[in-house]
């Protein structure tokens, strides 16, 4: 009790996030690293949008759900990396308690709602493969506007539920985070308070916006190989595979890595891949986005290409 009393009278107003500090050799070469995914997955993301919004053959559902995708991802990237590109720069790896929470709303609302959209693209193809002859009816302007404005509400309220919770915890010495960001499970080590209840809301809530999506996600492709497998053709196979395949790899990237985080048992090993596993779904996803979508999506090259000998 005594020892308890004593850390709360020792509370901190800042953290040190030590990052890469282990590898003081590679500082340099991470931070050229980092700043070419930066600056990559800004270039493809915004790139998708431009073609989306400006392209009349792009004014589809399922490029309608991509280029709420493309913006998510610029805004999720926007989030963490200019931060850590910043310490690289400056060695500075010190961060205020509010300064703190403020990235960690913005990580949680846009991961929550990616999640939600992801789902909502598994559920575009499905109703184009699936149910061709009534996907107009079905993805008119109205409901696809509602389930897109649907994920990021979801996200939204996933990050203020995660951040009205931790505002209510008081954080005691010592002040390391073993992270490049502020992570939810590297800072409740650092509480002064009991944390098993948080941990129990932040698991549930993870679930919540993790696993639904998940799950209509994987049905979804388990109705759309069914039907693809009765298509007579060969090239009819390809080209309704082609639309999703590209899809499927995103889901199994960002949502695998998630859920590895934050709903398995969290053991020693887990605990030591965390940055490796954070930086698979926050980082290099929106990255890999762009290049998925236009390297396997034939309609993206061809636009590409349009687009290159215009300019």
């Amino acid at each position: 009790m005594a020892n308890t009393e004593g850390r709360n009278q020792t509370s901190i107003t800042e953290f040190v996030l030590l990052g890469f500090r282990d590898l003081p050799e590679l500082l340099a070469l991470l931070f050229l690293l980092f700043l070419v995914i930066y600056v990559v997955t800004l270039a493809g993301n915004i790139l998708i949008v431009a073609l989306v919004v400006a392209d009349r053959h792009f004014h589809t559902p399922m490029y309608f759900f991509l280029g709420n995708l493309s913006c998510l991802e610029t805004c999720y990237t926007s989030t963490l990396l200019p931060r850590v590109l910043a310490s690289f720069l400056t060695g500075d790896n010190t961060i205020s308690v509010s300064g703190c929470m403020t990235p960690f709303y913005f990580v949680s609302f846009f991961a929550a709602a990616e999640c939600y959209l992801l789902a909502v693209m598994s559920y575009d193809r499905y109703s184009a493969i699936c149910k061709p002859l009534h996907y107009a009816a079905l993805m008119n302007t109205r409901f696809c506007l509602s389930l897109a404005a649907g994920s990021w509400i979801n996200g939204f309220l996933a990050g203020i539920i995660v951040i009205v919770l931790m505002l209510q915890l008081t954080f005691c010495g010592p002040n390391k985070i073993n992270h490049f960001c502020c992570e939810s499970t590297e800072m409740l080590n650092l509480c002064c308070n009991g944390t098993n209840q948080i941990e129990l809301v932040i698991t549930i809530l993870a679930a919540i916006f993790t696993l639904p999506p998940f799950v209509l996600t994987m049905m979804s492709y388990v109705c759309i190989i069914f039907t693809i497998l009765r298509i007579p053709s060969t090239a009819g196979r390809q080209k309704a595979f082609s639309t999703c395949s590209s899809h499927l790899i995103v889901v199994a990237i960002f949502c695998g890595t998630l859920i590895t985080v934050y709903l398995l048992p969290k053991t020693n090993t887990l605990r030591d891949l965390n940055k490796v596993f954070f930086i698979c779904y926050a980082i290099l996803t929106p990255m890999a986005n762009p290049f998925i979508y236009s390297l396997i999506n034939h309609e993206v090259k061809e636009a590409l290409k349009k687009l290159s000998v215009s300019v």
